[in-house]
């Protein structure tokens, strides 16, 4: 049986390094829809119509586009000592408790587990009440997928260390849950450790849709989608952005509770040729399956 986290109420952010910070910045509000709220030490950062101080943070590097870290919330300042003291040999503190300089402040550790994975933990940072002017744009981070060469040692990571549990598994994927949505976290199961995608969470179905038409009027088209997952019940279409970032616009993301009983490979099973409940897409483009092997944790 799931159960909701007693340390972290959900994932705040996702900290990006890149090679065209300029593009980069274009993309993200010109054509997904972000706000560029803030610039200070050479970091951007972007904000949807949600409460929180910010979604994607991006800073210039040289090379190829890295995964700084991902930022999850944490429930409270005991709750991110807790997470410090589960880490054992699993992992280790980049940085202590400290106050965060940047949008939405608050106080946060770093801590890295034992394949170089970086999470920041953040807490009391300040939220606002958002913007009523929703249309199509990203409200707030859904979850992030992280790919995983061990995913039993990763998914137990999250149990110990963070307190998640698993919602479904199936064949190529573990769903992590910490709240009310079906997963935050998910871990694709593969021989790598790359970031797979970041999905943001839109109002409808209809932002999903009208969403994609956007995207492909600026020469972004649609790798995979539109569909519904299986698990998680969640629309979907997910694109190619620039230097292989993955994202996707989802929405009606299912709501668990406690009782949600886990369901496992054998309970997500698909006809042949179909891998979503609609199956009207073509299988998700080579374009895509190559990027979600390309952009990795930047080591410290």
């Amino acid at each position: 049986m799931t159960h909701a986290s007693s340390r972290i109420s959900g994932v705040r952010s996702v900290a990006l390094s890149v090679p065209d910070l300029q593009a980069t910045s274009d993309f993200f509000t010109k054509t997904w829809g972000l706000e560029l709220v803030e610039s200070r030490q050479g970091i951007q950062y972007f904000k949807g119509t949600g409460s929180d101080a910010y979604l994607i943070s991006l800073r210039q590097s040289s090379g190829e586009a890295q995964l700084i870290d991902v930022t999850l919330r944490a429930r409270s300042l005991k709750a991110i000592q807790e997470i410090q003291d589960h880490l054992g040999s699993n992992g280790k503190v980049l940085t202590p408790t400290s106050p965060l300089n940047e949008p939405g402040g608050g106080v946060a550790c770093t801590i890295m587990d034992n394949v170089g994975r970086i999470y920041k933990i953040v807490f009391d940072d300040q939220v606002s009440q958002g913007s009523p002017d929703h249309k199509d744009r990203p409200i707030r981070l859904a979850h992030v997928v992280l790919n995983s060469n061990e995913i039993a040692v990763t998914q137990k990571f999250f149990e110990d260390v963070f307190d998640f549990s698993l919602s479904d598994r199936t064949k190529i994927m573990a769903f992590m849950r910490c709240n009310n949505d079906h997963h935050s976290i998910a871990f694709g199961d593969t021989d790598n450790n790359a970031l797979n995608h970041i999905a943001f969470l839109v109002p409808n179905l209809d932002a999903v849709m009208s969403g994609g038409g956007r995207l492909k009027d600026a020469g972004f088209p649609i790798a995979w989608g539109p569909g519904r997952h299986g698990p998680g019940n969640n629309t979907f279409n997910y694109f190619v952005g620039p230097h292989s970032i993955v994202v996707e616009y989802t929405s009606e993301v299912e709501q668990i509770d406690d009782n949600y009983k886990a369901r496992f490979p054998s309970d997500w099973t698909w006809p042949p040729g179909r891998i979503d409940q609609w199956g009207i897409s073509p299988m998700p483009d080579q374009s895509l399956k190559d990027a979600q092997k390309k952009v990795f944790f930047t080591q410290p």
